[in-house]
């Protein structure tokens, strides 16, 4: 069952010396609820992040199977194929599907090719309510505060749409293109009320250039300028960060529940 959506129920935070050590802890969170639950449905996330979470998943890859559960990703760029080496898709095989026992069929990418993108937008958000929703949804934070590529202005309502990219967003993940191709400026990608249906989410954020966003996330209102504030009326957020993302972060006033910072 989805968790009720609070006014303010702000995240629990762990902070980790290091991008190397939250990863670990993320992977290590991941696999004891794919223990616990083999069938589970994962969110999973692109982009430079959660690189290292899915390098260690595939270290430690057959125990737990990966055979019976089923993956949604957050996005996709529109108008690139699946082949391209800057596709979701591309990136989510060479990091993690092709080096785990699961199944093409149970894995799940919006179809940033289809010629009907409304529809296919309605079809991404069925096939997630037939799977049983989602049980835990792993996340990064862009430097606007950008969850999946819900940008700032983003309703805290909204379903798996088109969306206009931000400039910001467009200039970050340039590094991922071929010299000389320009990325796309539209995306399919979950909403923001999509990824408040997960169960159980876990965002990930390290590095300096994401302390304002996060900080913006958990100590700031909950404001349509910061996408990720609304993960505040979730009730069931974990944040994982190294010190470098947390460096802006007044932690008298946060749930440090768990936290290697006091270690620090």
């Amino acid at each position: 069952m989805t968790p009720a959506l609070h006014e303010v129920n702000r995240p629990i935070v762990r902070v980790f010396q290091t991008a190397e050590m939250a990863s670990n802890a993320v992977a290590d969170l991941i696999e004891q609820r794919m223990l616990a639950r083999p069938a589970i449905t994962l969110g999973l996330a692109t982009g430079a992040t959660p690189r290292l979470v899915y390098r260690k998943l595939v270290e430690r890859a057959g125990a737990p199977s990966w055979r019976h559960l089923r993956c949604f990703n957050l996005d996709e760029y529109v108008g690139l194929a699946a082949h391209h080496p800057a596709s979701f898709a591309h990136y989510m095989r060479e990091l993690l599907f092709d080096h785990v026992d699961i199944a093409t069929a149970r894995t799940h990418i919006p179809d940033g090719m289809a010629p009907d993108l409304d529809a296919a937008a309605e079809t991404y958000e069925q096939l997630i309510a037939e799977s049983g929703g989602i049980d835990l949804q792993l996340l990064g934070i862009g430097r606007n505060g950008h969850i999946g590529f819900n940008e700032p202005g983003s309703s805290h309502d909204s379903r798996t749409r088109e969306v206009q990219l931000a400039l910001s967003t467009i200039d970050a993940n340039r590094p991922d293109f071929p010299e000389g191709e320009e990325p796309p400026a539209t995306a399919l990608t979950m909403g923001i009320g999509t990824i408040l249906d997960a169960r159980e989410i876990v965002l990930l954020a390290t590095g300096s250039a994401k302390a304002e966003a996060l900080a913006a996330m958990l100590e700031g209102p909950i404001s349509l300028d910061c996408p990720a504030s609304a993960l505040q009326r979730h009730g069931a957020v974990t944040v994982f960060c190294d010190k470098a993302a947390a460096a802006n972060l007044n932690f008298e006033q946060l749930d440090m529940r768990g936290s290697a910072h006091a270690a620090a």
